[in-house]
Protein backbone atom coordinates (compact mmCIF):
# COMPACT_ATOMS: atom_id res chain seq x y z
CA UNK A 1 0.00 0.00 0.00
CA UNK A 2 1.32 3.43 -0.99
CA UNK A 3 2.06 5.94 1.77
CA UNK A 4 -0.69 8.49 2.50
CA UNK A 5 0.32 11.87 1.11
CA UNK A 6 0.09 15.03 3.22
CA UNK A 7 -1.55 18.42 2.65
CA UNK A 8 -0.19 21.64 4.15
CA UNK A 9 -2.75 24.04 5.60
CA UNK A 10 -2.48 27.84 5.38
CA UNK A 11 -1.12 27.98 8.95
CA UNK A 12 1.65 25.46 8.25
CA UNK A 13 0.07 22.38 9.84
CA UNK A 14 0.46 19.28 7.67
CA UNK A 15 -2.35 16.73 7.69
CA UNK A 16 -3.00 13.46 5.81
CA UNK A 17 -4.93 13.66 2.55
CA UNK A 18 -7.48 11.12 3.81
CA UNK A 19 -9.03 10.91 7.25
CA UNK A 20 -11.31 8.62 9.24
CA UNK A 21 -14.87 9.63 10.12
CA UNK A 22 -16.34 8.52 13.44
CA UNK A 23 -20.01 9.56 13.24
CA UNK A 24 -22.15 6.96 15.10
CA UNK A 25 -19.07 5.12 16.38
CA UNK A 26 -19.85 5.26 20.10
CA UNK A 27 -19.13 3.36 23.29
CA UNK A 28 -16.86 0.34 23.63
CA UNK A 29 -17.56 -0.94 20.14
CA UNK A 30 -16.93 2.48 18.62
CA UNK A 31 -13.66 2.88 20.50
CA UNK A 32 -12.51 -0.51 19.20
CA UNK A 33 -13.35 0.37 15.59
CA UNK A 34 -11.51 3.71 15.86
CA UNK A 35 -8.51 2.01 17.52
CA UNK A 36 -8.36 -0.48 14.66
CA UNK A 37 -8.43 2.38 12.15
CA UNK A 38 -5.50 4.06 13.90
CA UNK A 39 -3.55 0.80 14.03
CA UNK A 40 -4.37 0.31 10.34
CA UNK A 41 -2.67 3.59 9.44
CA UNK A 42 -5.20 6.41 9.75
CA UNK A 43 -3.75 9.49 11.43
CA UNK A 44 -6.47 12.12 10.82
CA UNK A 45 -9.47 11.28 13.03
CA UNK A 46 -12.69 13.30 12.76
CA UNK A 47 -15.18 13.65 15.61
CA UNK A 48 -17.53 16.35 16.96
CA UNK A 49 -19.03 17.47 20.25
CA UNK A 50 -22.47 16.55 18.88
CA UNK A 51 -21.38 13.03 17.94
CA UNK A 52 -21.12 12.32 21.68
CA UNK A 53 -18.13 10.06 21.05
CA UNK A 54 -15.13 12.23 21.90
CA UNK A 55 -14.63 9.88 24.85
CA UNK A 56 -14.55 6.88 22.53
CA UNK A 57 -11.98 8.66 20.35
CA UNK A 58 -9.84 9.38 23.41
CA UNK A 59 -10.09 5.75 24.52
CA UNK A 60 -9.10 4.58 21.05
CA UNK A 61 -6.06 6.85 21.10
CA UNK A 62 -4.93 5.52 24.49
CA UNK A 63 -5.35 1.89 23.42
CA UNK A 64 -3.81 2.26 19.98
CA UNK A 65 -0.24 1.45 19.00
CA UNK A 66 0.37 5.06 17.86
CA UNK A 67 1.62 7.89 20.06
CA UNK A 68 -0.58 11.00 20.43
CA UNK A 69 1.92 13.28 18.69
CA UNK A 70 1.61 11.24 15.47
CA UNK A 71 -2.17 11.75 15.33
CA UNK A 72 -4.28 14.68 14.15
CA UNK A 73 -7.59 14.83 15.98
CA UNK A 74 -10.48 17.03 14.83
CA UNK A 75 -13.57 18.03 16.78
CA UNK A 76 -16.35 20.55 16.17
CA UNK A 77 -18.25 23.23 18.04
CA UNK A 78 -22.06 22.76 18.22
CA UNK A 79 -24.48 25.52 17.29
CA UNK A 80 -25.92 25.91 20.77
CA UNK A 81 -22.51 27.02 22.07
CA UNK A 82 -21.54 29.75 19.59
CA UNK A 83 -21.57 32.56 22.16
CA UNK A 84 -17.97 33.48 23.06
CA UNK A 85 -17.82 32.28 26.69
CA UNK A 86 -19.86 29.18 25.92
CA UNK A 87 -17.51 28.33 23.05
CA UNK A 88 -14.47 28.62 25.31
CA UNK A 89 -16.00 26.31 27.91
CA UNK A 90 -17.25 23.86 25.28
CA UNK A 91 -13.80 23.35 23.81
CA UNK A 92 -12.36 22.84 27.30
CA UNK A 93 -15.12 20.31 27.99
CA UNK A 94 -14.44 18.70 24.63
CA UNK A 95 -10.82 18.12 25.67
CA UNK A 96 -11.87 16.73 29.07
CA UNK A 97 -14.23 14.28 27.35
CA UNK A 98 -11.45 12.94 25.15
CA UNK A 99 -8.77 13.12 27.84
CA UNK A 100 -6.58 15.22 25.54
CA UNK A 101 -4.38 18.24 26.19
CA UNK A 102 -5.12 19.78 22.78
CA UNK A 103 -6.96 19.26 19.51
CA UNK A 104 -5.08 19.49 16.25
CA UNK A 105 -8.13 20.88 14.46
CA UNK A 106 -11.29 22.43 15.83
CA UNK A 107 -14.09 23.52 13.51
CA UNK A 108 -17.36 25.44 13.80
CA UNK A 109 -19.81 22.67 12.91
CA UNK A 110 -22.52 24.80 11.21
CA UNK A 111 -22.81 28.57 10.74
CA UNK A 112 -26.45 28.82 11.94
CA UNK A 113 -26.70 32.31 10.36
CA UNK A 114 -30.12 33.12 11.85
CA UNK A 115 -28.49 33.26 15.30
CA UNK A 116 -25.66 35.42 13.93
CA UNK A 117 -23.11 34.23 16.50
CA UNK A 118 -20.60 32.47 14.27
CA UNK A 119 -18.17 35.42 14.40
CA UNK A 120 -18.17 35.20 18.21
CA UNK A 121 -17.53 31.49 17.95
CA UNK A 122 -14.64 32.17 15.57
CA UNK A 123 -13.15 34.74 17.95
CA UNK A 124 -13.26 32.11 20.70
CA UNK A 125 -11.42 29.57 18.54
CA UNK A 126 -8.78 32.19 17.72
CA UNK A 127 -8.26 32.76 21.45
CA UNK A 128 -8.10 29.03 22.20
CA UNK A 129 -5.49 28.60 19.48
CA UNK A 130 -3.41 31.33 21.16
CA UNK A 131 -3.73 29.41 24.42
CA UNK A 132 -2.38 26.25 22.77
CA UNK A 133 -5.56 24.21 23.18
CA UNK A 134 -6.03 24.02 19.39
CA UNK A 135 -3.33 23.85 16.73
CA UNK A 136 -5.45 24.83 13.72
CA UNK A 137 -8.96 26.27 13.38
CA UNK A 138 -11.51 25.93 10.64
CA UNK A 139 -15.18 25.74 9.73
CA UNK A 140 -17.75 23.35 8.31
CA UNK A 141 -20.54 24.12 5.89
CA UNK A 142 -19.59 27.80 5.42
CA UNK A 143 -20.45 29.49 2.13
CA UNK A 144 -18.08 32.19 0.82
CA UNK A 145 -19.89 35.22 2.26
CA UNK A 146 -19.72 33.79 5.78
CA UNK A 147 -15.98 33.11 5.48
CA UNK A 148 -15.41 36.57 4.01
CA UNK A 149 -17.09 38.03 7.08
CA UNK A 150 -14.86 36.01 9.42
CA UNK A 151 -11.77 37.29 7.64
CA UNK A 152 -13.02 40.88 7.51
CA UNK A 153 -13.96 41.03 11.21
CA UNK A 154 -11.09 39.01 12.71
CA UNK A 155 -8.26 39.02 10.15
CA UNK A 156 -8.01 35.24 10.42
CA UNK A 157 -9.02 32.83 7.65
CA UNK A 158 -10.03 29.22 8.36
CA UNK A 159 -7.49 26.56 7.49
CA UNK A 160 -10.23 24.12 6.43
CA UNK A 161 -13.82 24.23 5.24
CA UNK A 162 -15.47 20.84 5.66
CA UNK A 163 -18.50 20.51 3.39
CA UNK A 164 -20.87 17.91 2.01
CA UNK A 165 -19.13 16.64 -1.11
CA UNK A 166 -19.80 13.54 -3.20
CA UNK A 167 -20.40 12.73 -6.90
CA UNK A 168 -24.03 13.90 -6.74
CA UNK A 169 -22.94 17.22 -5.20
CA UNK A 170 -19.40 18.11 -6.23
CA UNK A 171 -19.34 21.67 -4.86
CA UNK A 172 -17.27 22.99 -7.77
CA UNK A 173 -17.78 26.70 -7.05
CA UNK A 174 -17.18 26.31 -3.31
CA UNK A 175 -14.05 24.23 -3.92
CA UNK A 176 -12.65 26.80 -6.33
CA UNK A 177 -13.39 29.64 -3.92
CA UNK A 178 -11.74 27.75 -1.05
CA UNK A 179 -8.65 27.07 -3.16
CA UNK A 180 -8.37 30.72 -4.25
CA UNK A 181 -8.34 31.71 -0.57
CA UNK A 182 -5.86 28.96 0.42
CA UNK A 183 -8.49 27.12 2.44
CA UNK A 184 -8.41 23.32 2.18
CA UNK A 185 -11.68 21.59 1.32
CA UNK A 186 -12.58 18.55 3.39
CA UNK A 187 -15.39 16.21 2.30
CA UNK A 188 -18.01 14.90 4.64
CA UNK A 189 -20.34 12.20 3.34
CA UNK A 190 -17.73 11.52 0.62
CA UNK A 191 -19.53 8.39 -0.54
CA UNK A 192 -23.00 9.93 -0.52
CA UNK A 193 -24.18 8.12 2.63
CA UNK A 194 -24.78 4.91 0.75
CA UNK A 195 -27.08 6.46 -1.84
CA UNK A 196 -27.32 5.10 -5.38
CA UNK A 197 -24.01 6.69 -6.39
CA UNK A 198 -22.26 3.41 -5.59
CA UNK A 199 -24.24 1.76 -8.39
CA UNK A 200 -23.64 4.41 -11.03
CA UNK A 201 -22.74 2.60 -14.25
CA UNK A 202 -20.06 5.12 -15.22
CA UNK A 203 -18.20 4.73 -11.93
CA UNK A 204 -18.59 0.94 -11.97
CA UNK A 205 -16.96 0.88 -15.43
CA UNK A 206 -14.08 3.09 -14.25
CA UNK A 207 -13.55 0.84 -11.23
CA UNK A 208 -13.34 -2.26 -13.42
CA UNK A 209 -10.78 -0.65 -15.70
CA UNK A 210 -8.50 0.16 -12.74
CA UNK A 211 -9.23 -3.10 -10.90
CA UNK A 212 -10.39 -1.07 -7.92
CA UNK A 213 -13.67 -0.88 -6.01
CA UNK A 214 -16.27 1.79 -6.73
CA UNK A 215 -15.56 3.26 -3.29
CA UNK A 216 -11.83 3.46 -4.02
CA UNK A 217 -12.53 5.26 -7.30
CA UNK A 218 -14.79 7.82 -5.58
CA UNK A 219 -12.23 8.45 -2.84
CA UNK A 220 -9.51 8.85 -5.49
CA UNK A 221 -11.80 11.35 -7.27
CA UNK A 222 -11.91 13.41 -4.06
CA UNK A 223 -8.10 13.45 -3.85
CA UNK A 224 -7.75 14.61 -7.44
CA UNK A 225 -10.32 17.35 -6.83
CA UNK A 226 -7.99 18.60 -4.10
CA UNK A 227 -10.37 17.60 -1.30
CA UNK A 228 -9.68 15.49 1.79
CA UNK A 229 -12.29 12.73 2.21
CA UNK A 230 -13.11 11.41 5.69
CA UNK A 231 -14.93 8.11 5.10
CA UNK A 232 -16.16 5.93 7.94
CA UNK A 233 -15.65 2.16 7.86
CA UNK A 234 -16.29 -0.37 10.60
CA UNK A 235 -14.58 -3.44 9.15
CA UNK A 236 -10.82 -3.81 8.88
CA UNK A 237 -11.17 -4.76 5.22
CA UNK A 238 -12.99 -1.57 4.30
CA UNK A 239 -10.66 0.56 6.42
CA UNK A 240 -7.71 -0.88 4.50
CA UNK A 241 -9.39 -0.56 1.09
CA UNK A 242 -10.29 3.08 1.72
CA UNK A 243 -6.63 3.94 2.24
CA UNK A 244 -5.45 2.00 -0.81
CA UNK A 245 -6.05 4.83 -3.28
CA UNK A 246 -2.58 6.22 -3.89
CA UNK A 247 -1.34 3.72 -6.49
CA UNK A 248 -3.54 4.72 -9.41
CA UNK A 249 -4.78 7.88 -11.12
CA UNK A 250 -8.02 8.81 -12.83
CA UNK A 251 -7.81 10.35 -16.30
CA UNK A 252 -9.32 13.73 -17.07
CA UNK A 253 -12.13 11.95 -18.92
CA UNK A 254 -12.83 9.71 -15.93
CA UNK A 255 -12.82 12.70 -13.58
CA UNK A 256 -15.29 14.48 -15.89
CA UNK A 257 -17.54 11.41 -15.97
CA UNK A 258 -17.83 11.43 -12.19
CA UNK A 259 -18.15 15.22 -11.97
CA UNK A 260 -20.93 15.01 -14.55
CA UNK A 261 -23.14 13.20 -12.03
CA UNK A 262 -23.57 16.30 -9.89
CA UNK A 263 -27.06 17.70 -9.38
CA UNK A 264 -28.24 21.15 -8.39
CA UNK A 265 -30.31 19.57 -5.61
CA UNK A 266 -27.72 16.90 -4.85
CA UNK A 267 -27.54 17.36 -1.09
CA UNK A 268 -28.56 14.17 0.69
CA UNK A 269 -30.84 15.81 3.24
CA UNK A 270 -31.30 19.31 1.84
CA UNK A 271 -28.95 20.72 4.49
CA UNK A 272 -28.36 24.15 2.94
CA UNK A 273 -26.04 26.11 5.29
CA UNK A 274 -27.96 29.31 4.62
CA UNK A 275 -31.09 27.87 6.25
CA UNK A 276 -30.20 24.60 8.00
CA UNK A 277 -29.57 24.76 11.73
CA UNK A 278 -27.85 22.27 14.01
CA UNK A 279 -27.61 22.90 17.71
Amino acid sequence: MEKIKEVELNDGLKIPSIGFGTYKLNGTRGAEVIKNAIDMGYRLIDTAFNYENEGAVGEAIRKSSVSRDKLLITSKLPGRHHAYEQAIITVQESLFRAGLDYYDLYLIHWPNPRLDLYVEAWQALIELKKQGLIRSIGVCNFVPEYIERLIKETGTAPSINQVELHPYFNQQQQRMWNAEHKIVTESWSPLGRGNSVLKEEGIVKIARSHKKTVIQVILRWHLQLGAIPIPKASSSQHQRENMDIFDFELSEEEMNTICGLTRESGRNKNQDPRTYEEF
